[in-house]
């Protein structure tokens, strides 16, 4: 039986190292694999070197098609939004799937279904994180894209909730696909990889470690204030960027209240060393008030780190039983959950243990599943629709 052509926007998996750029390869690299006999076409407006593509580039089912003329070259935004329709037709796609909440605008010309994820309508729950022009493209690019595709992957049942309220998407038109966790993190951590990485980053013997952007919606703080009732060998480890405002805040008061010792900030790191630091440390932080997914959540479940989450959004569907959940405000309760995880062994191993079961569940095999299920009803409401 002949496979299909399958289309996809490769922006993100090309130009991003993290969040969608992660999802874009996870859906390219998993599909490729369990599903060989397809043609994988990336649709990407300009390449450029990323290591964490290279792997994809090697395999024989997946291509990468680009602007081909001058003017498509010297405005690539514009050719993925606008002009690309042309190459969906040369490529002789069967589908295209938009991997990062829109589909292009002249989508509507393409001849093939259309198939959309979208990850959250986070500008609309916190909107203060954003810009008023980076808030009206995402409502005017993403909330059309979802009214336009053929069909809509929602990553939580929490985004598609949202997408029903806000934008009046029929229930019956999206799919709730969980997000499959990057293979890295299903692999035994060594001996050798733990040492490395503590002496890498000079960890101390017990810490908690919070994985994410350092901006207000990621509530890092939280974690911040609590630190001052916890044991004080205890540290806290922030991976990741930082929203300068919000970073300045988050400093302010670490150095007011004489915790500069015992909050290690990290920029930068390696995604290889991610599992390490999850597994190295006592128990990991996320206290996001408003997430698409949580995909930090899983990736220390994986490993067999317990969490602390915070509630309000979609953190117990990451989550489930091998987290504890506290209000994105609570201070004390969130110093107590960490405090009773970090005295007690039996606690840790419990939390441990039924995290990893849980997330078992966001496994390649099933994620393919179901995106190939979601491709196929597309494909045939196509279908159905030119025949009426």
């Amino acid at each position: 039986m002949k496979g299909l052509t399958i289309g996809y926007d490769g922006k993100r998996a090309v130009e991003n190292m993290t969040g969608l750029g992660n999802y874009s390869r996870v859906v390219l690299g998993t599909m490729s694999a369990l599903y060989p006999d397809n043609r994988y076409v990336v649709m990407a407006p300009r390449m450029r070197h990323n290591p964490r593509l290279e792997p994809l580039t090697m395999r024989g089912n997946i291509e990468f098609v680009g602007p081909s003329t001058a003017l498509g070259r010297r405005l690539p935004s514009w050719w993925r939004t606008m002009s690309c329709v042309g190459a969906m037709a040369e490529a002789g796609l069967d589908l295209y799937h938009g991997l990062s909440n829109e589909i292009p605008l002249s989508a509507g010309m393409a001849p093939c279904p259309t198939v959309v994820t979208v990850h959250d309508l986070i500008w609309r729950r916190v909107p203060e994180d954003y810009n008023a022009v980076d808030r009206w493209i995402y409502e005017f690019k993403y909330g059309r894209s979802a009214r336009r595709a053929t069909r809509v992957i929602a990553i939580s049942e929490r985004t598609k909730a949202d997408m029903v309220s806000d934008w009046g998407i029929a229930d019956d038109k999206i799919d709730v696909i969980y997000q499959g966790c990057d293979p890295i993190f299903s692999r035994p951590v060594t001996a050798d990889d733990r040492m490395r990485v503590r002496e890498t980053y000079r960890l101390p013997a017990r810490y908690i470690i919070s994985v994410g952007t350092v901006a207000p919606r990621k509530n890092q703080m939280l974690a911040v204030k609590a630190l001052e009732s916890l044991p004080g060998d205890v540290a806290l480890v922030i991976a990741g960027g930082s929203h300068k405002r919000y970073g300045g805040e988050i400093d302010s008061y670490i150095s007011a209240h004489g915790l500069g010792d015992r909050v290690i900030r990290l920029e930068g790191v390696p995604f290889g060393d991610l599992p390490a630091l999850y597994a190295c440390a006592s128990l990991s932080s996320y206290t996001s008030r408003y997430e698409g997914f949580g995909l930090p959540v899983v990736e220390s479940l994986s490993v067999g780190t317990p969490v602390v989450a915070c509630t309000g959004s979609c953190l117990e569907e990451a989550g489930g039983p091998g987290a504890v959940y506290v209000d994105p405000d609570d201070v004390r309760g969130y110093a107590e959950a960490a405090a009773a995880i970090l005295s007690q062994q039996r606690l840790h191993d419990k939390l441990a243990d039924r995290g990893r079961r849980y997330v078992a569940r966001f496994n390649p095999a099933d994620f393919a599943t179901q995106t190939m299920k979601t491709y196929n009803k597309a494909i045939l409401d196509h279908t159905l629709r030119q025949i009426k």
